[in-house]
């Protein structure tokens, strides 16, 4: 009995999905888990990694940086060799450092914030962009777009849509144009009277807005209530029906930045099709994305012939991945 359960805990790889399964980015969790578990069963269906079957361990981290440490170090007690995750980029500078000493890789499909991969270990890695492209782009279409009218950039003053409002910010000012309004509100609210009542006060005509989608669709259906005409500019989180469920009518028009749309390779199309067949879902926003994590994490074992870390990691950083 004991030698039976050596050689089934021996054939188990045990992969770690961590995202935020509650509060306002709900939605970009359920986007995660279910592309990294599709990712997952196909791998298994074909005799698994190294001959061995992959084991999912799903946990929530709320896109809060305590409770993300307590998912990573329940994690590392877990034995996962390899995370999925985080989304969040606060989640994802908070545990870092708990994978990096523990010896455990770490494929963001989501996290855009710089500091993420610049000042994080050699086991961090993303398959998204940054946060200082999208705010690149933004600064110039407003730039372009708007400079006879009034701008507005606020954020939730977490690592994500701080960093978004600031190199917005940033490209915006060095093209010559100062917002009429920088400011932060306290995210996961159901009344945002405070930055309401600022953004009225200013008369703002273009809203940018750095965080996450639950917030901000609130936010906007309460500003156009006063401002109707306003117009929402925003980042890659808004990514998801939820915005549109939220902020109902009020959505219309927005404009948001995001990395290419997956769902239009042809080489994805076979993913897709079984997602949206097999799951009943969408596979948009981060989707994809995480499904690829797990296939880039899977081609780095199956380059490097072994699980060590080491050997993973530099066939991550060596390699390209389909």
């Amino acid at each position: 009995m004991i030698a039976c359960g050596i050689t089934v805990a021996q054939a188990e790889i045990k992969v770690g999905i961590a995202g935020p399964l509650s509060g306002s980015s709900l939605a970009l969790g359920e986007q995660q888990e279910i592309g990294a578990l599709k990712a997952i069963g196909h791998l298994n269906d074909k005799g698994g990694v190294l001959g061995k079957e992959i084991v999912a361990i799903s946990l929530d981290d709320a896109c809060e940086p305590p409770q993300a440490k307590a998912v990573a170090r329940q994690m590392v007690k877990e034995g996962v060799i390899f995370i999925v995750g985080h989304v969040c980029s606060g989640a994802s500078l908070a545990v870092s450092k708990i994978y990096e000493k523990a010896g455990i890789i770490m494929i963001s499909p989501a996290s855009t914030n710089p500091k993420v991969t610049d000042e994080g270990g050699p086991n961090v890695f993303r398959v998204i962009g940054r946060v200082d492209q999208q705010g690149t782009i933004a600064g110039d279409y407003l730039a372009n777009n708007y400079s006879n009218s009034k701008i507005a950039i606020i954020h939730d003053g977490e690592a994500y849509g701080l960093g978004l409002a600031e190199y917005t910010k940033r490209q915006l000012n060095k093209r010559g144009l100062t917002e009429v309004m920088f400011d932060s509100y306290k995210k996961d609210q159901k009344d945002y009277r405070p930055i309401v009542d600022k953004l009225v006060n200013k008369k703002t005509d273009i809203l940018y807005a750095g965080g996450y989608s639950g917030d901000i669709g609130i936010i906007l259906r309460q500003v156009k209530k006063e401002l109707p005409n306003l117009r929402l500019f925003s980042g890659d989180s808004l990514v998801n029906a939820e915005f549109m469920f939220v902020a109902g009518e009020a959505s219309e028009g927005t404009y948001f930045s995001f990395g290419p749309d997956i769902r239009m390779k042809p080489d994805a199309a076979d993913v897709v099709a079984a997602i949206r067949e097999e799951d009943d879902y969408e596979p948009e926003g981060y989707t994809l994305y995480s499904y690829g994590a797990v296939q880039a994490w899977a081609q780095a074992v199956e380059k490097a012939g072994s699980l060590k870390p080491k050997a993973v990691i530099d066939a991550l950083r060596a390699g390209s991945f389909d």
